[in-house]
């Protein structure tokens, strides 16, 4: 992974999409970006390679069209905009016209989860359960802006689609030191070390575990951290390891609702390999439509923020 920012410095992810897809234009002649009249993440990818860009407007289904088309004749299309709209206006293309070819179109926006302040319509919390139930598709999200980049170069030699999902992408925290970690598509990363829990959460909720896991380091509690960026497919192994070595305790917190994203595909491997919990929590957005505010305010008022991080942590050492 390039070393471009230092550990704990702040760095927009849409900048890392875009100097990153106008460096591997240069290597992969077949490489397109398309949008749907998004397309403020290409503007490099678009002054090197005006013969490779497509926006589309306003049209989610046809700009999965048009990439389900380039891709059929030999290109790597990555379609980038806001999740809301790719993952749910579009969702009958993605999974017909992507998916079930198995093509390999590379979905990446921002907007996943209750960021931005743009209310119901502008929040993607929906989104992870979505693309986890399609068929050939490989879902991640992703907190490190820094991540971004090497998630991008690896993806270039899948054979299948992937999504990606980002916060607003202006200004995100860098959590990891370079190359403190292996970054894998398929693979989890032990964020903080611990003996006592385990939290696993993803994308903006990385940076809040760390700081739940500090707070709780105050009292003397040892709390592992996984940042669980690929959810499909899952890092099976490192959930069994985590049992075993964390008291059967896990705490899951993710910006998505609570059910059908990251807590139901680790809840899914506990009981499918007959694990024995002693403890169990999942903390994300209820059934509600979540209104406005900044994401830290929706966090606390839905009951993921980190003050109820902490709190979960302590029910589930305690039991």
């Amino acid at each position: 992974m390039p070393v471009t920012f230092n550990f704990g410095e702040f760095l927009g992810a849409r900048s890392v999409i875009g100097t990153t897809l106008a460096e591997l234009g240069d290597q992969y002649d077949n490489l397109w970006a398309l949008t749907p009249d998004i397309g403020a993440t290409l503007v490099e990818f678009r002054d090197k390679f005006p013969d490779r860009f497509l926006d589309v407007g306003l049209a989610e289904q046809a700009c999965f069209g048009v990439a389900a088309g380039l891709a059929y004749d030999g290109n790597i299309p990555v379609v980038s905009g806001m999740l809301p709209f790719l993952s749910m206006r579009a969702l009958e293309q993605v999974r017909t016209d992507v998916c079930y070819p198995n093509l390999p179109v590379k979905i990446i926006g921002t907007h996943g989860g209750l960021v931005g302040n743009g209310g119901s319509t502008h929040y993607a919390v929906e989104d992870l359960a979505l693309m986890g139930a399609l068929t050939n598709m490989t879902v991640t999200s992703i907190g490190d802006p820094l991540m971004v980049g090497e998630i991008l170069r690896q993806s270039m030699t899948m054979q299948g689609p992937i999504y990606i999902r980002l916060a607003v992408g202006k200004k995100d925290k860098v959590l990891y030191k370079p190359g403190e970690h292996e970054v894998r598509i398929g693979k989890g990363i032990v964020a903080a070390e611990g003996t006592d829990a385990t939290i696993f959460t993803h994308g903006t909720t990385v940076a809040q575990a760390l700081d739940a896991a500090a707070e709780l380091g105050k009292d003397g509690h040892s709390v592992r951290v996984v940042d669980m960026f690929t959810l499909k497919p899952i890092d099976e192994e490192l959930i069994v390891r985590c049992a075993a070595e964390t008291g059967g305790r896990f705490v899951v917190v993710e910006d998505h609702l609570a059910y059908g994203g990251l807590a139901t595909r680790v809840a899914d491997v506990v009981v499918d390999r007959g694990i024995q919990l002693a403890a169990f929590e999942r903390l994300g957005i209820p059934q509600v439509y979540a209104g406005f505010g900044s994401d830290e305010e929706l966090r606390d008022k839905h009951g993921y923020g980190l003050a109820a991080t902490v709190a979960a942590v302590r029910r589930v050492i305690a039991d």
